[in-house]
């Protein structure tokens, strides 16, 4: 009698806490259902406030943009800005943003100013996949000023190690490798058989003081640049001597490949910066030399001091 008793209760007390635990069990499954729609909210929440502030952020660029398209404001293109590098470093250099086009000729000019010894550096390089000395203008060691073409070198009759501004123009073309070297308008030096025939690569990085090992990087301080440089530019054709001479003496201004505005041709320098309207466009590093005073962007006027200083 016992046993019929036993048995008819106990599937009873089994049933009543199987239903509590399943009780229990939906009590933590609807527990962390809401827990999860909290954090769902909250990360929705957090994800349009970040939205908001990119577009608007977006917005106060292109509002910028469209100013400096219409000429208003301070604006001060690249050009118009000197690069001082006062010391032999692996880690002071700018960088333009703007590439270069493939190019069977060009002219490259700057004002450049050193008196570092043994010589200046790397005033200009431009590195393309597969070969990072596609353009590179150097004078290191008691080498003479070397043009690189696709690694091939010319030295140049450049001579500028003095501490005074000088204007120089390098022109090279394809048909035959030749070149031109120009100091102050005057033709110093041609040659021939530079990287004949090989077209200049488009799409690469173009770096000021100092040489790539590797595109965009890998540099070597005894390689760098040391001294100033200003109104950086290139064209896709040889320039006439009688542009050249006019570009030097500052009787004109020839507008090149970096010409055009800050956001299609900036520089990017890594270290402070002065100057109207510099600060918003070069981007500060957040590396180890990020309070670095010694390298700066000074403001140039649209003819720059390098004229005044030379004429």
């Amino acid at each position: 009698m016992r046993a019929n008793l036993s048995g008819t209760s106990f599937p009873s007390e089994l049933r009543d806490l199987l239903q509590h635990r399943l009780g229990e069990l939906e009590k933590q499954l609807l527990k962390k259902v809401s827990n999860l729609e909290q954090e769902k909210s909250q990360l929705s929440n957090a994800t349009a406030a970040y939205r908001l502030k990119t577009e608007s952020t977006l917005n106060a660029l292109v509002e910028r943009i469209s100013e400096l398209e219409k000429g208003g404001g301070d604006f001060k293109s690249p050009e118009q800005f000197k690069l001082s590098l006062p010391q032999r470093t692996n880690y002071l250099y700018g960088r333009i943003t703007k590439t270069l086009p493939e190019m069977y000729a060009f002219t490259l000019c700057m004002w450049i100013k050193s008196s570092a010894s043994p010589g200046v550096g790397t005033p200009f390089s431009y590195g393309v996949p597969g070969q990072a000395n596609e353009i590179v203008l150097i004078e290191w060691g008691h080498n003479p000023i070397e043009l690189l073409i696709n690694d091939k070198v010319a030295q140049l009759p450049l001579e500028v190690r003095d501490g005074k501004w000088h204007h120089i123009c390098i022109s090279w073309t394809t048909r035959d490798g030749q070149w031109e070297a120009y100091q102050d308008g005057e033709k110093l030096g041609t040659g021939d058989n530079l990287a004949a025939w090989h077209p200049i690569k488009p799409g690469g990085v173009i770096i000021l003081g100092q040489e790539q090992d590797v595109v965009g990087g890998r540099f070597d301080a005894g390689q760098a640049f040391v001294g100033e440089l200003s109104q950086v530019n290139i064209w896709d054709r040889v320039l006439k001597p009688v542009e050249i001479q006019s570009i030097a003496n500052c009787s004109s201004y020839l507008a090149g490949l970096f010409q055009g505005g800050i956001h299609n041709s900036s520089i990017i320098y890594p270290f402070m910066v002065e100057g109207g309207g510099a600060g918003d466009y070069l981007r500060q590093s957040m590396g180890k030399m990020q309070h670095a005073e010694s390298a700066i962007f000074k403001n140039r006027s649209k003819v720059t001091e390098t004229c005044r200083e030379n004429t």
